[in-house]
């Protein structure tokens, strides 16, 4: 997790979440939060900010003093640029650090591991513009330097693929927005990253995979922290009680016979992570051969209580 330093989960309650990032201080909404009591009710007021809802797509941030445009805080080598958005977030999911770190793991565990060296110019990272992949250009077959190869969908500002790419993995990376995916570009920067082999890619998640599957691409992981609803590059629906068995079937094809790990996460109600990891075991069958953990994602306040954040499966081939 994040050390206090960058990040802290002050309270929860009451429908909100009072967070810490660096030396800012953020009252954001919480639904999950919302059948819960506040245990510091006093520390709320000292928000420098605080967000709330229009309605269901967009909200405003209150601001009880001047923030900076944009901040910074890290977690171990990793730097993530922050900067309150619209729809209240802010470009990081503190829940997912733990999930980091076992990506880090799974890459430095596994035997495609090369030993890890400063990023060379040798290893450029490449932006495909949607024709040149129409076209067929940028075309993966191994991975570079025998690397582990991964696939991160629904990848937002990069956590997961700056986490892979610093363990010394090649990483595509797939996001539908492109000032996201520009956001996850700065983040590698700051990471000293902006040379390591990670593929920025600008699609909807569903088109990528077929195209990639037309042209004989496989992959070694892929990592899935899909919305339960989204638009893809040309508006695209997303929903994931209609979309997810078939993206996890696709996926299943393109990594048959070779997957090294699985990471999928969601926030989706309904979706458990019982659920989820009997929709993994019922779509890769290489499951059956490994371990596989699911869980509830949680962070734990400064009271010492957990707030749940989504839930999680993971699942690792034997050896690793």
């Amino acid at each position: 997790m994040f050390t206090s330093d960058h990040y802290q989960l002050i309270d929860f309650g009451n429908g909100r979440r009072l967070e810490r990032f660096g030396d800012i201080t953020l009252d954001r909404q919480c639904p999950v939060a919302e059948q819960m009591t506040q245990a510091a009710p006093t520390t709320w007021p000292k928000a420098a900010a605080r967000f709330e809802s229009i309605d269901e797509q967009e909200g405003q941030w209150i601001y009880r003093r001047e923030l900076p445009e944009r901040w910074n805080i890290a977690h171990g080598t990793l730097r993530f640029e922050l900067k309150p958005t619209p729809f209240g977030h802010i470009g990081l999911f503190p829940e997912q650090a733990e999930n980091w770190d076992w990506i880090g793991a799974r890459v430095q565990g596994s035997g495609f591991r090369v030993q890890h060296a400063a990023p060379t110019s040798d290893l450029q990272p490449t932006a495909y513009s949607i024709q040149s992949i129409e076209k067929g250009e940028g075309e993966r077959g191994k991975a570079e330097s025998g690397k582990l190869k991964i696939l991160n969908l629904f990848a937002y500002t990069g956590g997961s693929t700056l986490a892979a790419a610093a363990a010394g993995a090649e990483v595509m990376h797939v996001d539908a927005a492109q000032n996201i995916v520009d956001w996850a570009r700065r983040n590698a920067e700051l990471s000293g990253l902006a040379h390591a082999p990670i593929h920025w890619i600008t699609e909807d998640a569903m088109k990528f995979i077929k195209r990639e599957l037309t042209r004989g691409n496989r992959y070694d992981a892929v990592i899935l922290d899909p919305p339960s609803y989204g638009h893809g590059r040309r508006g695209e629906v997303w929903r994931l009680s209609k979309h997810l068995p078939l993206l996890l079937g696709m996926c299943s094809e393109l990594t048959a016979g070779h997957c090294q790990f699985i990471l999928l996460t969601c926030h989706t109600p309904g979706y458990d992570s019982a659920r989820l990891a009997d929709m993994l075991k019922e779509h890769f069958p290489d499951i059956k051969n490994g371990n596989i953990e699911a869980k509830t994602l949680t962070i734990r306040s400064a009271a010492g209580r957990d707030l749940p954040s989504g839930v999680v499966v993971r699942w690792t081939a034997n050896g690793i």
